[in-house]
C-alpha cells in the first residue's frame, strides 16, 4: 500500500529513478490446500495476489516497478511484508499496511487438476473511495492491475470512481467477483449484475469459461457488451486449450488505448475501446503450452499468473497475441512450481528453492 503524500514507510526512501509504476489491487490470501499433492497432509502457503505479484515481478521490464495497493489482516501482515521484500520490482516507497481484521484464509480441496472447492474465512473489508483516493493519488501510477480475489475488494461505485479518476490503462481479472460466499464459507458461482457497467471501468478484461457463463451466454455475447462499454480487449482463458481473445477495431497493443474521458496518458494515443476505428472485432485462439511435468502438477494461481504476465508484456509494448503467448508459457511454468514462494524466480527460469 502506498503511503499518503509526504510520508514514506519507516526505513525506506523515495526511489530516485523515474521508473513507471503499476498499481496492484487484490487480496493477500493464506491457502490451506488438500489434494494438490499425493500426500494426505494439507499444504499451507500464500495464495491470492501473491501469484499475480510474482508474475509481474518476473515479466515486467526493468523500467517498471510494482506498487501494491493492499491491506492485510494484522495476523499475517508481517509475513506479507516479508513476501513483498522478496520481489525485485517492488517500489521502495510502497508498503502494505496491517488492519485490525482476520486476514482472508481459504481452504481449497482439489477434485482434479482443474476443479476444486473453496471455503473462505476471515476477510479484510472492501476499499471505500475515501480510503482509496489518497492512496491512489500518492501512488503516482502509470497503470493499474485489479484482481478480485476476495470478490469485494471494490464495489461498483468505487470502481467507477477509480475509472473516472485514473487516466492510465486498467487491467481487470474479474475472478471472484463472480462468486458468492455461503454462510459456511463455501464459494459458489452466481450471475454478475450490471455487467455493462462493470465493463465500462476497464480497458482489458480477463475471465475464464466458468466466469464468462455468469456474465453472458457465450464469449461473443460478452464481447459485444464489453466492446460497447469501451473495453479494448476481452480475454477468456481456457485452461489446457489456451486463451481466446476478442479485440476492438484498431487495438493491437497498449499504445492503441485512448485517453479516458478527457484525460491523457503516456500509454494511450487513440480513442477508447477502438470506437473511433473502422472495422470488425478481431478474435483468435492462442494455444497453450504443455507443462514440463509428469502428472497433474500444481494448477493453483495459473489464471493469476496468466493475467499478470499478459498485462506486464502489454506494458512492455508487446503486440497483443505475443503478450498472450507469453502469458500461456508463464501459466504452464506455474504448473511446474509448488506455491507462490520463489515463483518469480521460477518464472524467470532461475533456480527456486521452494
Amino acid at each position: 500500500m502506498t503511503f499518503p503524500a509526504g510520508s514514506t514507510p519507516a526505513g525506506s526512501t523515495q526511489s530516485p529513478s523515474k521508473k513507471k509504476r503499476v498499481g496492484v489491487i487484490g487480496s493477500f490470501v493464506w491457502d490451506v490446500l488438500y489434494g494438490r499433492d499425493k500426500r494426505n497432509v494439507p499444504v499451507e502457503e500464500w495464495g491470492g495476489i501473491t501469484y499475480s505479484l510474482s508474475a509481474l515481478d518476473a515479466a515486467l521490464p526493468d523500467d517498471w516497478e510494482i506498487v501494491p495497493l493492499a491491506r492485510v489482516g494484522d495476523d499475517l501482515v508481517d509475513r506479507a511484508r516479508l513476501f513483498c521484500r522478496s520481489l525485485r520490482h517492488m517500489a521502495p516507497d510502497a508498503e502494505i499496511i496491517g488492519v485490525p481484521y482476520p486476514n482472508n484464509r481459504v481452504e481449497l480441496r482439489y477434485l482434479d487438476d482443474e476443479r476444486r472447492t473453496e471455503h473462505l474465512s476471515g476477510g479484510v473489508p472492501a476499499w471505500t473511495w475515501m480510503g482509496l483516493k489518497p492512496v491512489l493519488d500518492a501512488a503516482r501510477l502509470d497503470a493499474l492491475y485489479i484482481n478480485f480475489l476476495s470478490g469485494w475488494e471494490l464495489d461498483l461505485e468505487t470502481t467507477q470512481l477509480v475509472r473516472t479518476h485514473f487516466s492510465g490503462p486498467i487491467y481487470c481479472d474479474l475472478h471472484m467477483k463472480i462468486m458468492a460466499v455461503l454462510p459456511d464459507g463455501l464459494r459458489v458461482a452466481e450471475p454478475l449484475p450490471n455487467v455493462a457497467a462493470w465493463c465500462e471501468c476497464f480497458d482489458v478484461l480477463q475471465v475464464n469459461e466458468d466466469e464468462m457463463q455468469m456474465m453472458a451466454p457465450d464469449s461473443m455475447a460478452l464481447a459485444a457488451t464489453a466492446m460497447a462499454a469501451g473495453v479494448s480487449c476481452l480475454c477468456v482463458t481456457l485452461g489446457k486449450r489456451g486463451a481466446v481473445y476478442v479485440a476492438a477495431p484498431g487495438f493491437e497493443r497498449l499504445s492503441d488505448l485512448p485517453p479516458v474521458r478527457g484525460h491523457t496518458s503516456a500509454l494511450s494515443t487513440s480513442s477508447r475501446g477502438g470506437s473511433g476505428a473502422l472495422g470488425a472485432l478481431r478474435t483468435g485462439l492462442v494455444p497453450s503450452v504443455p507443462p514440463r511435468v509428469d502428472g497433474p502438477g500444481d494448477p493453483t494461481g495459473c489464471g493469476d499468473v496468466w493475467g499478470a504476465t499478459h498485462f506486464s508484456r502489454l506494458l512492455a509494448g508487446d503486440m497483443l497475441t505475443d503478450a498472450i503467448a507469453t502469458a500461456n508459457i508463464a501459466a504452464s511454468r506455474n504448473v511446474e512450481h509448488r506455491g507462490a514462494s520463489g515463483l518469480a524466480n521460477h518464472l524467470r527460469g532461475e533456480l527456486s528453492l521452494s
